[in-house]
């Protein structure tokens, strides 16, 4: 959150569009939302100090600490002496030799404060311990007319236009004088001619030259770019006009998802149309399946039909992973559920799920695959035996509820990605999330034992509080 990253920034980019852009103010935006207005004065820290004014930056320093770091952005031109003269005659007086050079988007009332002339209020700032958030930098710029740099660009190429168009006009005048030349006189003539077209040949490719020089410039990077992309053996994606940035695909192959459907027996009250994308244009070679929710396939539908012009590097929950081991290509279903994506989906899935003790949940977690056979629970052993080889779901079963009970879509249980091989039993996390896990079982157990305690010591001489049925210590009657 420092505002030499966020606030600057937006400073420098609202100076340097000249007005093109204005910073949209975001204070009635997200009611809900607790933030805090931008920044309009702040310092800057180098090597442990702190500046006020890029007026006080040491010279030495000014190659590293730049101008627009500051709230003003305003720059000081450097002096040889405190009484070398400028060029209107008057003398610079500054204590370190500077002289500011004005700038007409900053205030220049007092230099000491680097107070922004600029409405970075408008800005949001969202910070963690406002509503247990992240912490977040937002500003909202809208672009009201073409940038200076366009603006310069499409004048120039205009006027070179029209004086390309102009010298062709004139040669084609020269063109039709020669056929009117007097057939007696004609060598001089046509020599001259010949001259004068040569000339006027030049003048026409030196304004072609001209004109095409912005294609000219973008020429050797557009070859440097189609070189870069055959370095090695991957080429790089192009979506839309982002080159190196893989495409955004709606995921529609029907059979690879009845197929999906079908396996792990999801239910039909899961929203799976429109809202499943991939990051790649071939279906047979999709590694990843992403979930994405109403919102965002509002957006990424907007997308495609302004011609992609907005560069998405990341987008929805991983939900699917095809598993490219022999096993998995021998399952019937070759994508498994990735960790991501198991709570969402978690209370739609019929088939390929377990409820397991929590000795064998933790007996998973700790050697990682355990044979059918090796269970505690010879049941749970003969069930996980039972399935088809693929993933399944391996859930810690809640002594509360019965297996049967469904899973709710607003519960928190916790549940496992394993893939069931001919005759093991394996898990499909990684070692820091089972140990994770693992402590998390610990901390669960050791709090139901403290609350489980004082139920068990229940004193003689209340015995309306004994209530039959109520959770006591099993009685051994054999």
């Amino acid at each position: 959150m420092n505002p030499v990253e966020n606030e600057a920034v937006v400073a420098e980019i609202l100076r340097k569009c000249g007005g093109s852009v204005e910073l949209v103010n975001l204070s009635c935006e997200l009611p809900q939302l607790v933030g805090r207005p931008g920044l309009r004065k702040w310092k800057v820290c180098d090597k442990g100090v702190w500046f006020a004014s890029y007026k006080n930056v040491p010279r030495f320093r000014r190659s590293v600490v730049a101008s627009s770091m500051f709230p003003s952005g305003r720059r000081y031109i450097d002096t040889a002496d405190n009484n070398q003269k400028c060029e209107n005659g008057e003398a610079v007086h500054s204590e370190n030799g500077t002289q500011p050079e004005e700038d007409p988007m900053t205030s220049i009332d007092d230099v000491e404060e680097e107070a922004s002339g600029l409405p970075l209020e408008h800005c949001m700032r969202i910070v963690p311990h406002d509503q247990n958030t992240g912490a977040f930098f937002i500003a909202v710029l809208h672009k009201l007319y073409p940038l200076p740099a366009t603006r310069d660009k499409s004048v120039s190429v205009r006027e070179n236009k029209s004086t390309g168009n102009e010298l062709v006009e004139k040669l084609s005048n020269h063109a039709i004088e020669d056929t009117r030349v007097d057939s007696v006189d004609g060598t001089d003539e046509r020599i001259s001619e010949e001259g004068s077209e040569a000339d006027l040949v030049g003048e026409l490719d030196g304004v072609a030259f001209a004109s095409s020089h912005a294609e000219a410039e973008q020429g050797p990077s557009d070859n440097k770019t189609e070189s870069a992309k055959s370095v090695g053996n991957r080429k790089l994606q192009i979506q839309g006009k982002w080159r190196g940035v893989d495409p955004v695909i709606f995921f529609k192959d029907e059979t690879v998802i009845n197929s999906i459907k079908t396996f792990y027996g999801i239910d039909e009250a899961f929203p799976f149309g429109g809202h499943l994308v991939s990051r790649n244009n071939d279906t047979n070679h999709v590694k990843r399946i992403y979930y994405i929710s109403k919102s965002v396939k509002d957006v990424l539908e907007l997308n495609f039909q302004v011609g992609q012009q907005l560069k998405i590097t990341s987008i929805g929950l991983k939900m699917f992973e095809r598993q490219t081991s022999r096993e998995g290509t021998t399952a019937p279903c070759s994508f498994r559920i990735s960790s991501e994506g198991l709570p969402v989906i978690l209370p739609y899935i019929r088939k390929q799920i377990l409820h397991a003790a929590p000795v064998d949940f933790i007996h998973l977690l700790q050697y990682k695959a355990v044979k059918f056979a090796n269970f505690i629970d010879s049941e749970f052993g003969q069930k996980a035996a039972n399935l088809m080889m693929g993933c399944c779901v391996i859930v810690l079963r809640d002594g509360r509820k019965t297996v049967s009970d469904p899973i709710q879509v607003d519960a928190s249980p916790i549940a496992i990605g394993c893939w069931k091989g001919r005759s093991t039993l394996s898990v499909m996390v990684t070692a820091i999330d089972c140990q994770e896990l693992l402590e998390r079982l610990s901390t669960r157990m050791e709090s139901e034992e403290a609350t489980s305690a004082p139920e068990n010591n229940i004193e003689p001489e209340q015995p309306h509080d004994v209530i039959i049925g109520k959770d006591t210590k099993p009685v051994n009657n054999n």
